[in-house]
């Protein structure tokens, strides 16, 4: 049976929005974090990052398909009216717990950064931290203009994500 057209046709409005593209840039980018880490040896407070990178990527991967598939009527408490205003919270909450993974990465990589000279010849981190350190800045200013462009669609008085 063929989808129904105006599920289809949601489906393809949401995923051309402005929301649909930043979801999916920081799908992107929080895999790109948390893949860098997770392949590599890491310890101490980059756990801390792990955690964050790991729980948003699940939480907004959640978020863009509920919204994608229009089901955001069926989640309690959150969902229906509800919805922009919890996106909203998911972004804040996102852009404000990255700082400290930001934070966390720099102070690594500069702990590692003796070891990026071309005569060091043993494993080193520095560049995956930087690597790591890159993603999450990237990933907080993408959850901070999501949450600015969220928050403004809410103060207009919009309902809906798309």
């Amino acid at each position: 049976m063929p989808p129904q057209p105006e599920v289809n046709k949601h489906f393809w409005d949401f995923l051309k929005s402005f929301l649909g593209i930043i979801r999916i840039i920081q799908i992107l980018f929080g895999a790109g974090l948390w893949v860098t880490i997770a392949a590599n040896k890491y310890e101490g407070a980059i756990h801390f990052v792990l955690f964050v990178a790991v729980l948003f990527w699940l939480l907004t991967l959640t978020a863009f398909f509920i919204t994608l598939l229009d089901k955001q009527d069926l989640v309690p408490f959150l969902g229906g009216d509800r919805w922009l205003l919890s996106n909203l919270v998911h972004d804040i909450a996102a852009a404000v717990l990255y700082l400290p993974a930001i934070g966390v990465m720099i102070y690594k990589t500069g702990r590692y950064e003796y070891c990026n000279l071309d005569q060091y010849k043993h494993h080193c981190l520095y560049k995956v931290y930087l690597a790591a350190a890159v993603f999450a800045c990237l990933g907080a200013v993408v959850y901070l203009v999501s949450s600015v462009y969220v928050g403004c669609r809410k103060c207009r008085g919009e309902q809906t994500v798309v």
